[in-house]
């Protein structure tokens, strides 16, 4: 195989990125498109057949591809392309807050939708009502994608589960049960008293682990996979629990 051949322009880069019948490298595609969103002008090369693959890693000395190479210089894959541009990519076991605030996002514009599709406006009571229930349903909703990895990785700070691990299995479904039944505004005398219990067990639970014991844990709250740190919006998500199960039924007695 021939030497890698680029140019002499700052502004030109060589890429080298495996495009088969049955496999196109999404890394090469997202470095082909970084490349050209930066102005560059790509000079893109094909490689077609394993065997074709396996010489260039072996000739350039790397072991994955793509390969993206800018004045001559090799530059590496796609993360070393994301560093060099100044934007590198995360580690996968960095903790962030991200997920769970995409929950509350959409569980929030959901509700306003909800609220101008129902009632035709977007300030009432119900907005609130159905946020902090949507947002449940969308946490629950999460645990279940794999009740067992949620369960185990709840064992690590969960007094109850600890206790009856169990628990941890049921927790998924009372949670989603109970924020399906506050959207749907029926059978509060079952939705009330699952949020207000496990809201209660949740809130002791996170608050010894974090601010008693100050352990560094990961929450559970959308699913076993979950980068989210166990802090101060887990304690929210359990005290908002909390709160809908002592708001519900005094709401349903002043629509009475």
């Amino acid at each position: 195989m021939s030497q890698v051949q680029s140019k002499t322009s700052d502004k030109t880069a060589v890429i080298y990125r495996m495009v088969m019948d049955k496999h196109v490298c999404p890394y090469g595609l997202k470095s082909k498109d970084l490349l050209e969103r930066r102005g560059y002008e790509v000079e893109d090369h094909h490689l077609t057949t394993r065997a074709e693959t396996d010489a260039f890693k072996a000739e350039h000395g790397v072991e994955t591809t793509p390969q993206i190479f800018i004045g001559g210089e090799r530059i590496g894959g796609h993360s070393d392309l994301r560093a060099y541009f100044g934007n590198p990519v995360k580690p996968k076991d960095e903790t962030t807050y991200r997920p769970v605030l995409a929950i509350f996002a959409v569980a929030a514009l959901t509700a306003l939708a909800f609220s101008w599709f129902a009632l035709g406006t977007l300030l009432s009571i119900r907005v609130i009502e159905w946020f902090f229930a949507i947002s449940m349903v969308l946490l629950g909703l999460q645990k279940l994608q794999d009740v067992e990895s949620f369960s185990t990785m709840f064992l690590n700070y969960d007094l109850l589960a600890k206790r009856w691990v169990p628990y941890g299995r049921i927790y998924p479904f009372a949670e989603t049960l109970s924020g399906l039944l506050m959207i749907a505004g029926t059978l509060t005398f079952i939705s009330a008293p699952i949020a207000l219990f496990i809201g209660t067990v949740g809130a002791v639970s996170v608050f010894y682990a974090v601010y008693v014991q100050k352990r560094e844990l990961k929450c559970a709250c959308v699913g076993g996979g979950s980068n989210v740190p166990l802090g101060f919006v887990s304690l929210t998500e359990n005290l908002v629990m909390i709160a809908m199960g002592l708001w519900m039924p005094v709401s349903m007695y002043l629509l009475a």
